[in-house]
């Protein structure tokens, strides 16, 4: 690697982590100001505040990486710009595209960084960062219940068991109205009904309230009745929570197994599911289309300076979310397939990148 590739190579990564050192920080002084009264009302523990601060971090991070990184790339690109260096450096006889080798390396490490955040990183800092808003900063703890919950929890040849909640709370992990189903050859052959439902996660059973079972026979039926039994079921909790919220808190290797699961039981939700996958994927993807633009957008000098650079940018990267945040949406809401739906922008954004790019050479 050459001097210029090192000094390029530099000032990407430092800008960029600067940029997260700055906003940061503003992200999380808004934040306690907002939510301080209800802190201090509640009395939380100062080490849970901390580790709520931790987790908004590395969630906040996540959430606007693209903008971090396309605004850093024009800060320094535009600096180098208006020093007239990129100007020297191209009239050495480097092309363009050698200039940009340098901008690809510290995209490759951007990215591999925030591959391996959002596999592992993000989903259990994603749970905290919920567990903590929802438990302690919610008004309404209705907020984290899911309504009127049917699920298929298995099907083996002619055997099907399904069951149903009319309500269940994550925080307590606690259904009501609870019902059993099992059928075989399409024909009810047992029902279990519960006015409660709570998981252990100690045992991993579940406590029923107010039981009641009825095996149908051929000619007359057993009714069995208790006021509170143990029983273990072919299910989990996060199969009743709430579906984004589940997907977003898993690492890459429990979601892919989750969806493998929820496909199997004819889940109608899957979408929901899809979109957050291929999120992980498609974000450090990004990190290469919006390089090539940032630096097509900012490396020419322009009259009116630094500031039309980041102008520019900053439509641009708020434009990128915009269609990310639109066509996740419309993935998990209509029939558009939601790889297709995640990648949309990228396609489009790299559509752009390139048309820059082959302006930006001549």
């Amino acid at each position: 690697m050459k001097i210029i590739d090192k000094y390029i190579l530099k000032r990407y990564l430092v800008t960029f982590s600067v940029m997260l050192i700055m906003f940061i920080p503003i992200g999380i002084t808004i934040d306690v100001s907002e939510k301080v009264n209800k802190m201090i009302e509640k009395k939380i523990p100062l080490t849970d505040i901390l580790v709520y601060y931790g987790d908004f971090t590395i969630y906040f991070a996540n959430l606007l990486f693209p903008i971090f990184l396309f605004l850093s790339i024009i800060w320094f690109t535009s600096k180098l710009a208006n020093n007239t260096e990129i100007i020297a450096i191209l009239s050495s006889g480097i092309s363009f595209g050698r200039f940009l080798r340098p901008f690809m390396f510290g995209a490759v490490i951007v990215s591999i960084f925030a591959l391996l955040m959002g596999f592992f990183l993000v989903p259990k800092a994603s749970k905290g960062f919920n567990d903590f808003r929802y438990e302690n900063l919610k008004n309404n703890s209705k907020t984290r219940e899911t309504t009127d919950v049917f699920r298929q929890i298995k099907k083996e040849g002619k055997i099907e068991e399904n069951i149903y909640v009319s309500n269940y709370n994550y925080l307590s992990q606690t259904g009501f109205n609870f019902t059993f189903e099992k059928f075989q050859d399409n024909v009810l052959v047992e029902k279990v009904t519960a006015n409660r439902i709570r998981y252990n996660d100690v045992t991993k059973r579940y406590m029923l309230y107010n039981y009641s079972q009825r095996i149908v026979g051929e000619t007359n039926d057993q009714i069995t009745s208790s006021e509170k039994i143990t029983k273990e079921y072919n299910f989990e909790p996060d199969d009743l929570t709430p579906v984004v919220y589940v997907a977003e808190t898993m690492t890459i290797g429990q979601l892919n197994a989750f969806i493998n699961k929820e496909r199997e039981r004819g889940n109608a939700n899957i979408n929901t599911y899809l979109v957050v996958f291929y999120k992980k994927f498609s974000l450090p993807i990004s990190a290469f289309i919006l390089t090539i633009i940032a630096v097509a957008v900012s490396s020419m000098k322009r009259r009116g300076g630094m500031g039309i650079n980041l102008a520019i940018g900053i439509v641009i990267a708020f434009t990128f979310i915009f269609f990310d945040k639109v066509f996740g949406t419309l993935a998990e809401k209509s029939s558009i397939p939601p790889f297709l739906a995640v990648w949309f922008p990228n396609i489009v954004f790299g559509i752009l990148a390139a048309y820059l790019l082959r302006n930006a050479k001549r």
